[in-house]
């Protein structure tokens, strides 16, 4: 099937090794931005989370939303003619994408050094749990292990309570967006040198380089940060807050919103109190700046007071179920980010739409995911000239 739409990356061909979540994640952002991505998967198995639910008709919805867009083979990356076969792909192709752990590419002769060798303007983008050198390389990476060892886990929760993993697997969508980024670079500097490169994210190094101002607490002041629920260490009021019939977040990021909220409130004192006159020492007496605010927010419904701040300019929100989100005129419709698909077996379902908004080649979801070794016949054909007898064999002999 041909894209309809030229995306940012039309032309671009991407052999897309990785399995689960953070590699196929960024392999899906290339394939939405329009590149031609290939996912080669393990011959009669393919990738883990096709057992992962939730199952619609049989078809893991986990592993459709990461992989649409794209072109589906199986190979057999341990038999000599399995190599042979991916060998020559990565001739014709401008991105190789993997997620094993270090050193496998390098024992079936397939790392960056070796495919350079065949194709020099190759980007080699690989995501692992801590990366291809260091003295913890050869360790296994997940994504829990990420938000542990990278510090995030023990700065979420509340306080006196246990570290807490964030509800989603943010260690490997981290990574997974990096990894993007850095192929994205390597491409641009392809173009200009004639070379590629090798573009090595780690799970655990993500982690690290978000938690922005958690690093700098220890590093500038010696402190360890702890938990601290919903407040921000740098503003304050930046928090979620009581309603009388439920709770929602207020982000006043600057002593101008905080007068503004005073005035809204009926507290106006406040907003000339020395004891809360400025940012600095609003953080510093947070737990007196809450009792304040949820004294008025905990007499009005949610909806009421976003509609009273949103008014005078206050940025606030309510604190969204999933359903809420699924079924929000603004993220859902306006945004596009919950898109209907259709699939070969799985029927008509309802997918998680790109987060990328280009004005001149906008990203689409044109292709479900493929089902296992769906374009065996194709991708051999249009690329490596191979006719129907030929893939018949290669498949017959459990190379597909």
């Amino acid at each position: 099937m041909t894209r309809l739409n030229k995306g940012a990356l039309d032309g671009i061909v991407v052999l897309d090794l990785t399995r689960v979540l953070a590699g196929p994640f960024s392999a899906m952002m290339l394939a939405d931005l329009g590149a031609e991505v290939i996912k080669i998967e393990v011959p009669q198995k393919g990738d883990d989370s096709r057992a992962f639910g939730p199952f619609k008709n049989g078809e893991s919805s986990y592993y459709m939303n990461l992989n649409r867009n794209k072109k589906g083979m199986t190979l057999n990356l341990k038999s000599e003619e399995g190599l042979g076969i991916f060998r020559e792909l990565v001739k014709k192709a401008d991105i190789v994408i993997e997620n094993f752990r270090p050193g496998t590419m390098e024992k079936l002769g397939l790392g960056y050094e070796d495919l350079k060798t065949i194709n020099p303007k190759i980007v080699y983008g690989c995501v692992s749990g801590f990366g291809h050198y260091g003295p913890y390389k050869e360790r296994a990476g997940y994504d829990i292990i990420s938000q542990a060892m990278g510090g995030l886990m023990s700065t979420t929760g509340w306080p006196g309570g246990e570290p807490t993993r964030t509800g989603t697997a943010m260690g490997d969508i981290l990574a997974g967006l990096s990894v993007t980024i850095g192929i994205l670079a390597a491409l641009n500097s392809r173009n200009q040198t004639g070379k590629g490169q090798k573009v090595d994210v780690a799970l655990v190094d993500s982690v690290v380089a978000s938690l922005e101002i958690i690093n700098q607490i220890y590093l500038i002041e010696g402190r360890i940060p702890e938990k601290i629920g919903n407040r921000y260490e740098s503003t304050y009021p930046y928090d979620s807050f009581k309603s009388s019939d439920g709770s929602l977040v207020i982000a006043c990021g600057n002593d101008k919103l905080w007068k503004l909220l005073c005035q809204v409130m009926g507290t106006p004192e406040y907003a000339v109190d020395v004891r809360y006159d400025n940012n600095a020492k609003r953080v510093q007496r947070h737990a007196e700046v809450k009792k304040i605010v949820e004294k008025w927010t905990s007499e009005i419904k949610t909806d009421e007071i976003i509609e009273t701040l949103l008014e005078v300019g206050i940025p606030c929100g309510p604190i969204n179920t999933i359903e809420q989100v699924v079924n929000d005129p603004h993220i859902a419709v306006a945004r596009e980010m919950f898109v209907d698909i259709e699939h070969p077996v799985a029927g008509k379902l309802k997918i998680t739409g790109s987060h990328l908004k280009l004005s001149e080649t906008k990203t689409s979801i044109e292709m479900p995911a493929p089902l296992l070794g769906q374009h065996n016949e194709e991708i051999l054909r249009d690329y490596l000239a191979y006719d129907k007898e030929k893939v018949d064999q290669l498949k017959e002999q459990g190379i597909l």
